[in-house]
């Protein structure tokens, strides 16, 4: 009798210990951690959720914009962010550019020389005949991105890259007109996506790669997402939100909590 007596004092004790602890800290990074449990950075590069770790700040802000907004379809995505303000969504994007975790090994591609060389060809080269640039064009020379707005294309899992250029050309995922990724989705055959996305997940990321400053030349289609080249770091429409959004992002932060 005497030990359960101890034991329910002590289970009291540790009951009200846990009622009176201290709350986690509110930090951005804690408020964030179930976004890693998708885009944590993997040992592998063979999931199909991609890295968002180090990719260019108003490209992560542009993408959590469409979310928000409709133009890009991912159930999960969308209840996540669809009553966020933009300026809270500027914080998020801000916070995973700045990680920079090391890159897994890229797979071993399971396809032929000749599709790796196709792939290789289309990254560097284009196909002028059928109006397709390089994707070096708007994606630098190192596939790293540009800052602010151009995502990088290394890293990235093979079946992710099949999966955006479908949904660009089922039109599920658009961006800000003029859409350039969707006018290029639509040049490319099936082959071509294979043979790209193959090339691309098989490359070796240095892990000290940064996105570049700025293009190396203009780019060679107008992008509504991107300022250069006739195009703009995000629309009117998200300038808009912005300055309305405002006024409301220190509610969202404190309902945080």
């Amino acid at each position: 009798m005497r030990i359960t007596r101890h034991l329910i004092a002590a289970s009291l004790g540790l009951a009200l210990s846990a009622a009176t602890a201290a709350p986690p800290p509110d930090t951005l990074e804690q408020r964030l951690a179930p976004c890693l449990a998708c885009h944590q950075p993997k040992e592998r590069n063979d999931a199909y959720f991609p890295r968002i770790a180090g990719k260019p700040e108003g490209y992560l802000y542009n993408q959590l914009l469409n979310f928000r907004d409709g133009r890009r379809q991912f159930p999960m995505m969308t209840y996540m962010v669809s009553q966020l303000p933009a300026p809270y969504l500027r914080e998020i994007a801000q916070f995973f550019s700045a990680q920079h975790p090391a890159y897994p090994a890229p797979i071993r591609p399971d396809t032929t020389p000749a599709v790796l060389e196709r792939g290789r060809l289309l990254v560097r080269q284009g196909d002028s005949a059928r109006r397709i640039p390089a994707c070096i064009g708007c994606h630098g020379q190192a596939l790293m991105g540009v800052a602010p707005s151009i995502p990088g294309l290394l890293g990235l899992p093979r079946d992710y890259i099949n999966a955006q250029f479908g949904a660009w050309k089922n039109k599920v995922r658009r961006a800000q007109a003029p859409d350039c990724m969707a006018e290029v989705a639509s040049r490319l055959t099936e082959a071509d996506v294979a043979a790209v996305s193959s090339w691309l997940s098989s490359q070796r990321v240095d892990d000290a790669a940064r996105p570049a400053t700025a293009p190396a030349a203009p780019l060679p289609l107008k992008c509504g997402g991107v300022r250069d080249n006739g195009g703009m770091h995000g629309s009117a429409r998200a300038v808009d939100a912005a300055a309305v959004d405002a006024a409301t992002v220190g509610a969202v932060k404190g309902g945080a909590r």
